[in-house]
């Protein structure tokens, strides 16, 4: 007979009771095995939800999803690994230019990523606008191409993590994904069984971020960085702002074209200066001080890596992307300057027009989204472009339009600064 009950653990969170680690380590390798049904699932995690865990039971809630599969190494490379995980936002191409730039320095990079949800875009979504690119790759092909371009940015296999896939999916359908015990067992677990040896956090704080506000994202970028820590990676977290977007691409191919932009030594200086600051905190976690990253970024030797790593995967670096075949422009209402640019509204206009998916089956189209032709403080005249919307489909213009005029405030006269980087956690 078996030591616990799942309607017994769940009544015992709902009373807001502590979970022991055998209890925990119970109930993930059953969930995962199919022995606790996802009904039992769901009414755990929305316990999890009202009543939280306390440091050793997300500790223990991590080191079970770990454990429910596989755990990479890539000792055998014999160089320091590091990585880097952003909470998802709008325009957030970084993890494009991010990870061959930080190559450049002999530090390698296992980037495992994902596919967009809602509103905000997905790593790999991204990068398979770029025609013959491969997401998946077996555990020797990602080290091979370790040894050989120093960076790899793919999606997750299989066998890492297997509990935190089925517990991903049911939570967003059960109205749990903002539970922190939940998002941070989820990213670290991932993190943690890829093998990298140091991690760098990026927590999206914002509009269009999953934390609104600042002291939950401090909340869960200390959480995040004390698993790190306690699983013996060295951790830390930039706590970024996303109250507006990221560039002035949003949209799969589009975002591709501004990375490459950035790559070229040019692009937008928001989206340089998180790049800058990332590849910086990641190569001071891998032990490199003494390194020059925006030098590396301007001559072209991140552009190479990037060539490279594309071409590692069967794409072609050099090949056209995708366009959509309709576009339509949004104008400015009045003269003055932009003091509100709001992510969340341009992200969910991009997703309207095609660019992102409502369920993980969706398809997406690869050329849709927004480019933006002013930014939060610039100046615009009434009739000015304030963006302009792609699409294959042009029903999906009115409400997609509709969307992203809310997201623009013009006041005659205003000085605006956004702060970028809000804060520096851990490390």
């Amino acid at each position: 007979m078996s030591a616990f009950d799942a309607v017994d653990l769940i009544i015992a969170k709902r009373s807001a009771e502590e979970l022991s680690t055998e209890a925990i380590d119970w109930l993930i390798q059953n969930y995962t095995s199919g022995l606790v049904a996802d009904e039992q699932m769901s009414a755990m995690a929305m316990a999890i939800l009202l009543n939280g865990m306390n440091s050793r039971e997300i500790k223990d809630l991590t080191m079970a999803m770990i454990a429910s599969g596989e755990r990479l190494n890539f000792d055998s490379l014999g160089v320091a690994t590091t990585d880097k995980h952003s909470t998802g936002g709008v325009g957030d191409k970084i993890t494009l230019p991010l990870a061959p730039l930080v190559a450049v320095f002999g530090v390698a990079v296992p980037q495992l990523s994902g596919r967009g949800l809602g509103h905000t875009g997905g790593t790999l979504d991204k990068l398979e606008s770029i025609p013959g690119w491969r997401a998946n790759l077996s555990n020797d092909e990602m080290t091979k191409q370790l040894q050989e371009v120093g960076a790899v940015i793919c999606a997750a296999g299989s066998g890492l993590a297997p509990a935190d896939k089925k517990l991903y999916a049911l939570r967003d359908v059960t109205g749990t994904v903002e539970a922190i015990p939940l998002i941070a067992s989820s990213i670290m677990s991932k993190k943690i069984a890829e093998g990298t040896g140091s991690l760098v956090l990026d927590v999206k704080v914002g509009s269009g971020a999953f934390m609104k506000e600042l002291s939950k994202a401090r909340e869960l970028a200390e959480v995040l960085v004390q698993l790190g820590k306690d699983a013996g990676v060295k951790t830390s977290a930039l706590l970024t702002d996303m109250s507006t977007p990221l560039g002035l691409k949003i949209g799969n191919a589009l975002e591709v074209e501004e990375s490459v932009e950035v790559l070229a030594g040019g692009g937008p200086a928001d989206v340089i200066e998180i790049t800058v600051a990332l590849a910086t905190e990641m190569l001071r976690l891998a032990g490199r001080v003494d390194v020059d990253v925006a030098a590396a970024l301007k001559n072209g030797q991140a552009m190479d890596k990037w060539r490279a790593m594309i071409s590692a995967q069967g794409g072609d670096p050099d090949a056209k992307l995708p366009v959509a075949k309709e576009s339509q422009t949004v104008t400015a209402k009045s003269d003055g300057v932009i003091t509100k640019l709001d992510a969340l509204a341009v992200g969910l206009a991009s997703w309207r027009l095609g660019a992102g998916r409502a369920r993980k089956e969706d398809p997406i189209q690869f050329g849709a989204g927004v480019t933006l032709h002013a930014q939060l403080g610039d100046t615009v005249k009434a009739g000015d472009p304030l963006c302009t919307l792609y699409t294959d489909e042009p029903a999906r213009f009115q409400r997609a339009s509709e969307t992203i005029e809310n997201a623009y405030s013009i006041e005659a006269q205003a000085v605006v600064a956004r702060k970028l980087i809000l804060d520096r956690i851990g490390g």
